[in-house]
């Protein structure tokens, strides 16, 4: 006698997500900031398990059927995983060719003792793009200006704001950052439409921040030196060939995303145009990386090249920060953020398979009235997981899967839901102790999180100003009794 299917109860569906959430918490305590490395996606493939065996043993599905569910929900989720390595090899050939060091190099010149909470924003801000990443910026530029800041006389609490402010518009802004594509590869749209969307909710976020810190720098009358950051300029003028020419690479990139060129072809001919500046400016670079005394100049550009798309490659110079700049892990380097989507995508296929998030979506859609209020519940999701799990991945991972649905039935744009995830996942991570961007942070810089966390301006802002988007220029259409029934029959359908 074949066993009927069953559907889940609330209790049944909370089970899996109330376990993730316990034994990440235990991992983080165990593995801090390392959690990325491998432990975090056990913990994903273990929860996975848990939610299998309920699908299983109380639901009465077939383990094929889960199967078919964990191998669409992986297939969803490809094209972001090669976008993810593209990524990676444009970042290797744009620091190999001088373009990520010559964002950097230019971007200190803003440096002004008299609006020096913005210049470190703004500073902090251009660095991230050009990287990808909140947290090179932070340990490298940022520890720099933590220092000049308070031989200005600054508070480090106020220093450190500005930097994790600035360096977090960066990293949402950027399209090398792995949040930037994780976020609309778990709400279904591409990376340029994700990042163009943004722009509605992050720049009056940033622009609000750089007023306050305005305020701030214009009425405290510090003055001091800014030698250190002369200084890293200067060694990274004497390392690379500095130029303006460098600038046509991310500008053929920019036009290519402007003309709606899709990614992965737009992101491989940034790489390889990167790799061709790399041999035609920076031959001393080229031999440095490929190690070779010989006078061969193609064999060794061949080498280097090919050596910053695919591994890891760092420029030596007499500066110890400028040392942790330059420093990218090519298609290697993405390897580890792959690995978590794809655990993330199995817990996420189960569950979405065996309606278990479909329970957990009718279950906040009870308490939605308007599109606003949805949002709402976006980010309130968003926050809780960073609070709860301590990882800003799976702050955007878990919510983006549960709401992916609810969004696409209310006729919204999957941008409007991956907008969403980055205003509260990617930007609120940092201001959580326990989290594994809050831990870091407070470290590195060694200010304490919750002496920094109230002049995180942007950071904070910026879940209110996707709120306020949500309610004022979404939030028109409200529901009425008879749309909540065909939701939820479409919900239980």
């Amino acid at each position: 006698m074949v066993k009927m299917r069953k559907e889940p109860g609330l209790l049944e569906a909370l089970v899996p997500i109330l376990f993730l959430i316990i034994l990440l918490v235990i991992n983080i305590s165990i593995f801090g900031t390392d959690g990325l490395d491998g432990s975090n996606q056990i913990v994903l493939i273990i929860s996975s398990a848990v939610a299998a065996l309920i699908a299983v043993f109380r639901l009465n599905i077939k383990w094929e059927i889960l199967q078919d569910g964990i191998v669409k929900s992986i297939s969803s989720a490809m094209s972001s995983i090669l976008i993810l390595l593209l990524i990676g090899a444009l970042a290797g050939t744009w620091m190999l060719s001088g373009i990520v060091p010559a964002m950097i190099y230019y971007g200190l010149q803003v440096l002004n003792p008299t609006i020096f909470l913005i210049a470190a924003c703004i500073v902090s801000a251009i660095v991230s793009i050009a990287t990808g990443s909140s947290w090179t910026t932070v340990a490298t530029v940022g520890v720099a200006l933590l220092g000049i800041g308070k031989a200005l006389g600054f508070s480090e609490g106020i220093i450190a704001g500005a930097i994790i402010s600035g360096a977090y518009f960066g990293d949402k802004m950027s399209p090398l950052s792995d949040t930037t594509n994780l976020a609309p590869a778990m709400a279904g749209t591409d990376l340029f439409t994700h990042i163009k969307h943004m722009t509605k909710t992050t720049v009056p976020s940033i622009l609000i921040t750089l007023v306050i810190f305005g305020v701030i720098g214009f009425t405290s009358g510090a003055e001091g030196s800014v030698e250190q950051v002369k200084g890293i300029s200067s060694v990274i003028s004497e390392k690379f060939n500095i130029n303006g020419w460098l600038f046509i690479v991310p500008a053929v990139v920019l036009v290519m995303i402007v003309k709606k060129v899709p990614a992965v072809p737009a992101l491989l001919a940034g790489a390889l145009l990167g790799g061709l500046f790399a041999v035609i400016f920076q031959p001393q670079i080229i031999y440095l990386i490929a190690s070779e005394e010989s006078s061969n100049y193609a064999y060794s550009s061949f080498k280097a090249v090919m050596m910053a798309l695919y591994g890891e490659i760092s420029v030596v110079t007499s500066n110890e920060v400028v040392n942790e700049l330059l420093v990218t892990g090519g298609m290697a380097g993405m390897l580890n953020t792959i690995w978590l989507i794809i655990c993330a995508m199995i817990f996420g296929g189960i569950m979405e398979e065996s309606k278990m998030l479909a329970v957990l979506a009718e279950a906040v859609i009870r308490k939605v009235h308007s599109i606003g209020s949805l949002v709402a519940s976006t980010a309130a999701t968003c926050m809780f997981f960073n609070v709860t799990t301590s990882d800003q991945y799976l702050a955007i991972l878990v919510p983006g899967r549960m709401y992916a649905d609810i969004y696409r039935k209310r006729g919204l744009k999957p941008e409007n839901l991956s907008r969403t995830l980055e205003d509260s996942a990617t930007v609120t991570s940092v201001l959580v102790p326990w989290n594994t961007c809050g831990a870091t942070q407070a470290s590195v810089l060694g200010v304490a999180t919750l002496t920094y966390a109230p002049y995180c301006f942007f950071n904070i802002i910026s879940p209110f100003m996707t709120i306020m988007y949500g309610y004022f220029k979404l939030g028109i259409n409200f529901y009425n009794e008879e749309e909540m029934e065909e939701i939820k029959k479409e919900f239980k359908a």
